[in-house]
């Protein structure tokens, strides 16, 4: 754990503000949730709340069979981070953060297809070799909580209308579990 050598005081409702440099720094939104832990040392730890993280296994499932379905590496995104990857390695997709276009691309709430977009690409988490060639946002009951990514692959072809729609329906089946 990281000392910011901020220190706030708790108000007479029990409030605590988080200072604005942080909440920019972890990307904490107006509105988002988060978890609150404590543990036997008297620590109080506020975490990101992820209804995607939530659903790991299933997700994790869901990403390597689209991946073995239609032959595109695919990932599995919260509004943060990767949380669920197939096809390429790991190391280089799990856990990292997106990229700041990713998350823009997220927040408008449409699909995007490397096939419609003007020649401009998008990379999904920062350093990665490979661009985006599809992504659905995941949404439930009207919040994005996330999104299902196609990456192109190593020789830059794309995946096919009949290859996106496995990507698109895994988009609408987690935002459907998230609501459960």
């Amino acid at each position: 754990m990281k000392a910011t050598g901020i220190v706030r005081r708790i108000d007479d409702l029990g409030r605590v503000v988080i200072p604005k440099e942080i909440r920019r720094t972890m990307r904490i939104r107006e509105g988002e949730s988060l978890e609150i832990y404590t543990d036997s040392g008297g620590e109080v730890i506020f975490k990101k709340y992820s209804p995607i993280g939530e659903l790991d296994p299933c997700s994790s499932q869901y990403a390597e069979i689209l991946a073995r379905t239609t032959g595109f590496p695919a990932l599995i995104c919260d509004r943060d981070h990767v949380v669920a990857v197939s096809g390429v390695a790991k190391r280089d997709y799990l856990d990292r953060r997106i990229t700041p276009e990713m998350e823009g691309m997220m927040d408008m709430r449409t699909p995007y297809t490397a096939q419609s977009a003007s020649g401009e690409k998008i990379f999904p988490v920062e350093g990665a070799q490979l661009a985006a060639a599809c992504v659905f946002p995941i949404i439930s009951a009207g919040d994005l909580n996330g999104a299902v990514v196609l990456l192109a692959r190593e020789d830059g072809s794309l995946p096919g209308e009949w290859q996106m729609k496995p990507a698109e329906a895994a988009a609408g089946f987690l935002g459907s579990q998230i609501e459960q």
